[in-house]
């Protein structure tokens, strides 16, 4: 019994390494949205400051205010929010669709689907920027956010068909097979079996395809020349070009822009964590 307790009064001395790796890990993320924060709150017209400021002297909070005196930044944000509210929720409803048709395939067809996706994902984004360009010019669809939200009905990226994959085929197949002798036609199977044991998987698509859309920069700049349309990553482009005495400007519509993400992910890591560690 002695020692058993030793070594259980060894294991935080042995958890400290970890601690310090993880609060290395969170410093080094945090870092620049301390700096972003602290630069938001610097009054414009002063010159740069020699290092890092904590807490700006004095404190200027007005630069959120001001914002709009030089770009309709709320109108980006609505236009951004648009995209995103149609694009997500298609993009995990695709994925899962794909990603069950991979599972509960036969093990060749299964094989060839799962190398298929992973040659789309090794295609680079850039290949497919004139294509794409050419053909939406053709319909005529530029200058709306159709473009952008189009890819979501191709799941947005391969990679999160191969998660959802990977998700369905942990789940044991007498589930499966219990629903076809119910007769549960393969949507019915998809509904009630598989999508409630792929919840945490659809969090964590849902997430990544959110950050994506919400700071997609390149489509909307190919697809959108009408400034009432931009969405925020080329609103914030249009900020960049302001004078270098003017950047706490441009730092705090960052920080709003930032915002959305941040309570997205904190709203959700709840459910996620449960779902996902819970008992």
């Amino acid at each position: 019994m002695t020692r058993r307790t030793g070594r259980l009064g060894e294991r935080p001395s042995r958890s400290w390494p970890r601690r310090v790796a993880t609060l290395a890990v969170v410093v080094l993320f945090l870092a620049p949205l301390a700096f972003m924060v602290a630069g938001s709150l610097r009054r414009p017209g002063l010159p740069p400051p020699d290092g890092f400021e904590f807490v700006p002297d004095p404190v200027h909070t007005g630069n959120y205010r001001d914002v709009t005196l030089f770009v309709p930044l709320w109108t980006y944000v609505r236009n951004s929010a648009f995209v995103v509210a149609i694009a997500v929720p298609v993009t995990v409803l695709v994925a899962s669709w794909a990603g069950f048709a991979i599972a509960t395939a036969a093990p060749r067809t299964r094989r060839l689907l799962v190398g298929l996706s992973l040659v789309c994902l090794m295609v680079p984004v850039s290949a497919l920027w004139v294509p794409r360009f050419v053909m939406f010019e053709w319909a005529g669809i530029l200058d709306t956010f159709v473009p952008l939200v189009l890819p979501a009905l191709m799941a947005t990226s391969p990679f999160y068909v191969l998660l959802f994959a990977l998700v369905y085929a942990r789940i044991p197949r007498e589930l499966f097979e219990a629903a076809a002798l119910e007769r549960l036609s393969p949507l019915a199977t998809w509904r009630k079996v598989a999508w409630p044991l792929a919840r945490p998987a659809a969090f964590a698509v849902a997430m990544l395809a959110f950050v994506f859309h919400w700071s997609n920069f390149v489509d909307p700049l190919l697809y959108l020349s009408e400034q009432r349309l931009y969405t925020v990553p080329l609103g914030l482009r249009s900020l960049h070009a302001l004078e270098p005495t003017l950047h706490p400007i441009l730092l705090a519509a960052s920080v709003i822009v930032t915002l959305p993400g941040v309570i997205a992910f904190f709203l959700a890591q709840r459910t996620f964590l449960t779902k996902t560690v819970g008992p």
